[in-house]
């Protein structure tokens, strides 16, 4: 069976191997999910994130030579400065790879962390758009040309054309300037990730990439025009529908592999979610049974949760509780689990139905996980002309088609002050 490296946590090889994989099969970038917060039992569960994106991210950037580099920080308890230099820093140390997911934080042992709250909705959105207008500015706080580099001269940059920002929001203010100058192609590209109205505004307005989580197709492309809200050609901003792939040589196969990692997750838990999803009363000690006609006929999915249909779905065809939790009815993107030709007839169905402009792969094993789809899953799309044969450029801003950008998209909004 694959050896998910459940024990590998603090191993940066481990990351450095895996992006090299996803390099090898043109993937476009790497993104790596955090909160600040331990939010497992470790007892019986594996760290859900890295030991630190950014610090990760690096160790990963000295190694690779295109694949974009992309980590998530909360614009709730971070403040705007920082997050400017860190990932300004980042971007320049990459040649123009860095991605950050600016998203906000609800989690209140993640708020206790910072020795806070969570704020109200409201405010704590307000704020994140703050953040992000400000750590844009920093970004601009030099110009394009700035960067003189007149070794003979003695003179290292134009200071007329680095200028603090002096932005002053209700939440965060910054003077700057940064003393980091502009990557290749300017700074880093602002990714989003989060549902409703609030999320979807923010993604509109800041972003050039988002991860949204559909669960069909009809959902991913009523999730598409966030952009035009906010005066935006939507083209600009590309969606990644969440995805987790499980491939072997059957389904059958895929689903023992499912099972086998299933074995890290707290499966007491899943079982009774399953049950509150379907409005059965289901324990553990159930989860090698199939459900009765009995419950069958009682079974009703829950109108809360787009999950559920397909939940009940799976039940009805007979498998065990085991077997339908392995299905993935329960994990956060759809699941496809079977041979590199299901796995990639779905990305065409999703791609040519204008579900989604690329995927946010949730791979099963790490670079196990990675080597199969790039092996088995990249060709068959390659010889589909769904997938590029190369990288378009060096940077992410090439890979996602993304113009250049030194501070504020003032087409979007202003400067709060």
């Amino acid at each position: 069976m694959a050896n998910r490296p459940l024990a590998r946590y603090t191993d940066m090889d481990q990351f450095v191997r895996y992006a090299q994989a996803a390099e090898r099969g043109k993937i476009q970038l790497l993104f790596f999910a955090d909160t600040p917060v331990l939010d497992v039992d470790l007892e019986d569960q594996a760290p859900h994130f890295p030991v630190d994106p950014l610090l990760v991210m690096t160790s990963v950037a000295r190694e690779t030579e295109r694949i974009g580099l992309v980590a998530t920080a909360s614009t709730t308890f971070n403040e705007p400065y920082n997050l400017a230099r860190q990932f300004k820093a980042l971007d320049v140390i990459s040649h123009g790879r860095a991605g950050w997911n600016a998203v906000t934080t609800s989690d209140p042992a993640a708020a206790a962390n910072f020795g806070r709250q969570i704020p109200p909705r409201a405010e704590k959105y307000e704020r994140a758009h703050e953040v992000v207008q400000i750590v844009q500015a920093l970004w601009g706080s030099w110009e394009k040309d700035a960067w003189v580099r007149d070794v003979g001269g003695k003179r290292f940059a134009d200071m007329s054309k680095i200028q603090p920002v002096n932005i002053q929001g209700r939440h965060v203010a910054s003077r700057g300037p940064l003393s980091i100058p502009p990557s290749e192609r300017g700074q880093p590209v602002i990714f989003q990730a989060g549902g409703g109205l609030n999320g979807l505004e923010l993604a509109g307005r800041y972003a050039d990439g988002v991860y949204v989580n559909p669960h069909t197709v009809e959902d991913g492309q009523a999730q598409r025009d966030a952009a035009k809200r906010a005066g935006r050609d939507p083209d600009e901003v590309k969606m990644f529908a969440g995805f987790m792939p499980t491939i072997a040589a059957s389904r059958r196969a895929a689903l023992d592999r499912r099972r086998f990692l299933d074995e890290s997750v707290d499966l007491h838990q899943r079982v009774c979610y399953l049950g509150a999803m379907i409005g059965l009363p289901l324990g553990y000690d159930q989860i090698d049974e199939r459900l009765t006609d009995s419950q069958l006929a009682d079974a009703v999915p829950s109108p809360h949760d787009p999950r559920s249909a397909r939940a009940l779905e799976v039940a009805r065809e007979g498998w065990s509780l085991r077997d339908v939790l392995a299905h993935g009815v329960i994990d956060y993107h759809p699941v496809v689990s079977g041979t590199a030709v299901d796995v990639a007839d779905h990305m065409q169905d999703w791609s040519e139905a204008g579900a989604c402009d690329g995927f946010s792969l949730a791979i099963d094993g790490y670079h196990v996980g990675v080597d199969a789809f790039v092996g088995q899953v990249v060709p068959p799309l390659q010889e589909r002309e769904l997938f590029h044969l190369d990288y378009e450029g060096p940077t992410l801003r090439h890979h996602l088609g993304a113009r250049d950008q030194y501070g504020l998209d003032l087409r979007v909004t202003e400067p709060a002050r």
